[in-house]
C-alpha cells in the first residue's frame, strides 16, 4: 500500500471514487477558461483536507516549491479561485457528492451497520460586521439588536453507519427560514440518492410539524423527530402515562444503564394525518450519576425497530452535530467565507463537505484495510504534510 501523499490521495479520488470525470468538468461556467478547472478545483479540495482554507492559503502552497508533491502542476493566485468558484455549477457538485455515497455503499463502507440513517439540521457558517450580499442574515442579541450578519444553512448527513458524511446543504436568507430550506433540501435530498439508499431520517425538534413530518411520508422515508414543549398536547399525554408505568425495557450502553419506555398507540394531534403516533423515551444514567433523558416520536413500527436499536437511531442525531458540524467548522474552515458572494459560499461549503467524504473513507475504509490500524483524521493531515517535504519521483521512462 502507498503511504499517504497528496498525490496518493488523488489518485484514490479518482481511480477508487471514479472522482476522475468530476474533476476534469465539474461545471465550469467560466466562458474563456485559461486555468484548467481540475488545477483549480483539486488545490481547494488538497488544502482542505490539509486543514487550511482561504483562498490566500491555496495560492502561496500552489506557488511553493512543493506545487507538483500537491498533485498540482502550475500555479494560479486567489483571484482565480474566486472568478471559478462564482462560475461554477451547484448541481455538478452534489451530484458528485451523491454519487460517492453510492459508490461507497456499492465497496460496503456501511456494511457494519444494519440501517443506514439521514440527519437534517441547521448552522451558521460564516460572519461578518456588514451584509456583504443579498444572503446575509441580521444577527440579533437577546434585546433584538442588530450585532452582526452571517450565512446560514441546513445540511443533509449519512449517520449511524459509523461513518458520519455529509453530502448536501441548502442556504437560506432573509425571508427564508431553516424549516422551508429544510424541506427543499429532504426532497432534492431523495432524489438525489433514492427510496432505497437510507433506512431513517432524524431531526431535532424543530421539525417536529406537521407539514414536515408529511413530506417525510411523501418521499417514502420513516421519520425520528425530538419531542419538546413544541407539541404540548402530545407532550403532556407523555408525561401522564409514563410517570404511572415502569419501564419498558432496561438496557446496557457501554457503562450506562439505559431505561426505556416505548409505546406507539398515541393519538397525533390534530394537524398531523397519522393513524398513530409511537413516543419513546429514554433515562440514560451515566455512572458519574449525571441523568439523560429525552422524549422522541416516530412512525416507525415496533415489529421493524425495537427499542433498543430506536435508542441508538436517537443518538444518532448527534452525529451531524459532532462529525459534521463541528469537524467541518474546527478542522475545515466551513465558517470562513473566502469570496463573498452567494454561489461561491455555497460551492465552498459543498467542496468542504467532498473534501471531508473524500479523507473519511481514505483514512476510515481505504487505509483500513487488513490488519492496518485505523489513522485519526490529526494523524493522517501530519502524515500529509510530512509527505510534502518528500520531492516527487522524476518520470526517467
Amino acid at each position: 500500500m502507498r503511504p499517504p501523499a497528496p498525490r496518493n490521495l488523488r489518485r484514490y479520488a479518482e481511480k477508487c471514487l471514479a472522482l476522475n470525470s468530476y474533476l476534469h468538468r465539474p461545471g465550469d461556467g467560466r466562458p474563456r477558461p485559461v486555468l484548467p478547472a481540475c488545477t483549480l478545483l483539486w488545490a481547494m479540495l488538497i488544502v482542505r483536507i490539509l486543514r487550511e482554507s482561504s483562498f490566500l492559503a491555496v495560492e502561496q502552497m500552489v506557488r511553493s516549491a512543493n506545487c507538483q508533491t500537491l498533485g498540482i502542476q502550475q500555479s494560479f493566485g486567489d483571484d482565480a479561485l474566486a472568478y471559478f468558484t462564482e462560475r461554477l455549477d451547484p448541481a455538478r457538485t452534489r451530484q458528485a457528492l451523491t454519487d460517492t455515497l453510492h459508490r461507497a455503499k456499492r465497496n460496503k463502507a456501511f456494511q457494519d451497520c444494519r440501517l443506514i440513517g439521514l440527519a437534517i439540521d441547521g448552522t451558521t457558517a460564516g460572519h461578518s460586521a456588514q451584509p456583504g450580499c443579498a444572503h446575509c442574515r441580521p444577527q440579533q442579541d437577546a434585546k433584538k439588536k442588530v450585532i452582526g450578519y452571517a450565512h446560514q444553512m441546513v445540511t443533509i448527513s449519512v449517520v449511524g453507519t459509523g461513518l458520519s458524511l455529509p453530502f448536501d446543504a441548502e442556504p437560506y436568507g432573509p425571508g427564508d427560514s431553516e424549516y422551508a430550506a429544510g424541506q427543499r433540501l429532504l426532497r432534492r435530498a431523495r432524489l438525489q440518492v433514492g427510496a432505497r439508499f437510507a433506512d431513517y431520517l432524524v431531526v431535532d425538534s424543530e421539525y417536529a410539524t406537521a407539514p414536515f413530518l408529511h413530506v417525510t411520508q411523501q418521499v417514502g422515508i420513516p421519520v425520528v423527530a425530538r419531542l419538546k414543549d413544541n407539541l404540548p398536547e402530545l407532550t403532556q399525554s407523555v408525561q401522564r402515562r409514563f410517570a404511572s408505568q415502569p419501564p419498558t425495557h432496561t438496557y446496557r450502553d457501554g457503562q450506562d444503564r439505559i431505561e426505556i419506555w416505548d409505546a406507539d398507540d398515541f393519538a397525533p394531534w390534530e394537524a398531523l394525518h397519522w393513524d398513530r403516533v409511537r413516543v419513546m423515551r429514554y433515562r440514560q444514567h451515566k455512572p458519574d450519576g449525571t441523568l439523560v433523558q429525552a422524549e422522541w416520536l416516530t412512525d416507525f413500527a415496533s415489529r421493524r425497530v425495537g427499542s433498543l436499536s430506536l435508542y441508538r437511531i436517537c443518538k444518532s442525531r448527534w452525529e451531524i452535530e459532532n462529525q459534521a458540524f463541528n469537524d467541518a467548522k474546527n478542522r475545515y474552515g466551513l465558517e470562513h467565507i473566502c469570496h463573498h458572494e452567494p454561489n461561491s459560499i455555497l460551492m465552498g461549503w459543498l467542496i468542504t463537505f467532498l473534501a471531508m467524504m473524500i479523507e473519511r473513507l481514505y483514512r476510515i475504509r481505504y487505509l483500513h484495510r487488513g490488519t492496518h490500524p485505523r489513522r485519526s483524521a490529526a494523524a493522517l493531515c501530519r502524515l500529509l504534510w510530512l509527505s510534502l517535504s518528500r520531492p516527487p519521483l522524476s518520470n526517467t521512462s
